[in-house]
């Protein structure tokens, strides 16, 4: 019996000829998997794609399958609920895992178990999935403070401890949530400023170069060199590309609009393919200006307030 008029096979077919935006639909996956985790039946249908497509390309492109995900953002509630909750037990399962033992094998991914995630913090983060991998924003109450990108969560998160080894961290999902969806946002369709408050604090010379990197317009580049002689001080290009490598906000700082000499990309703290793909897609925003037109390119100072390091 031929089966192939079946709805599935019909289905999985109309995945594979239309023409289909997958970063738009895998961020699209994220917020719902973010808001209540459906299955992955459940989750194909409501994006519009066949199951065994997006888990495909959600694997691919994202670094880890949709169920992983999940159980890594139940895993960061978890680190919020070790806080607030008289034992481990009930902020497992308000977490949503079903049962202790689900909860340290998820665990793995962050490099500690549920007990060990217990404790007064003063840095508030949020992780989540975007089109250029693991995103980890963080910030005092003043701003924020860090934002990086990456192919492992747990790593993300030791090198925030590490670079703020005095500072207690603690998961402000609610908080963040909405400065995370627009930097994600970002990503995706560039536009020509990200205001969201800062707390950053640097050398003289590093905040001055900040400073400059936040006047390069979207769509442009400047070399090393020219934001050396921005600062007028021609010869300190070692200085301003060390500036750049210490940056820990991407975008909301563009070190990745700071290209070599000879027009090639340069390094980026966070790959060299995800700074050719920043700027290709802020090129390619400038080149359709009803899409920026009317944006005001200012934005605040940064804090000089920042956690002791």
């Amino acid at each position: 019996m031929s089966t192939s008029n079946s709805p599935t096979r019909q289905s999985e077919g109309a995945s594979r000829t239309r023409r289909v935006d997958w970063p738009q639909i895998l961020q699209s996956a994220c917020r719902i998997i973010e808001r209540d985790a459906p299955g992955l039946e459940e989750l194909a249908r409501r994006v519009g794609v066949s199951r065994s497509e997006l888990q495909r390309q959600f694997t691919h492109r994202l670094g880890v399958s949709p169920k992983a995900y999940a159980q890594t953002l139940n895993l960061h509630r978890l680190a919020k609920g070790m806080g607030t909750r008289r034992n481990v037990l009930d902020a497992v399962f308000e977490a949503g895992f079903g049962t202790n033992s689900a909860a340290y094998a998820a665990s793995e991914a962050l490099g500690v178990t549920p007990g060990r995630l217990r404790g007064e913090l003063d840095i508030g983060w949020w992780m989540g999935l975007s089109d250029l991998g693991w995103m980890l924003l963080g910030a005092t109450a003043a701003g924020i403070c860090w934002l990086t990108f990456g192919s492992e969560p747990g790593e993300l998160l030791e090198e925030l401890r590490a670079a703020f080894p005095r500072a207690r961290l603690y998961n402000d999902e609610a908080r963040l949530y909405t400065w995370f969806e627009t930097v994600r946002d970002f990503v995706l369709l560039p536009r020509e400023a990200l205001d969201l408050p800062l707390d950053i604090q640097g050398t003289a010379f590093q905040s001055r170069v900040w400073r400059v990197l936040r006047d390069i317009p979207l769509g442009k580049t400047e070399t090393y060199g020219e934001v050396a002689r921005r600062l007028g001080e021609p010869q300190a290009v070692r200085a301003v590309a060390s500036a750049c490598a210490r940056n820990h906000v991407a975008l909301l700082i563009p070190c990745h609009r700071v290209v070599a000499a000879d027009g090639n990309p340069g390094g980026y703290r966070w790959g060299l393919r995800r700074k050719k793909n920043l700027l290709r897609r802020e090129a390619g925003a400038r080149a359709q200006p009803a899409s920026i037109a009317g944006v005001n390119q200012a934005v605040a100072p940064a804090s000089r307030s920042d956690p002791a390091r």
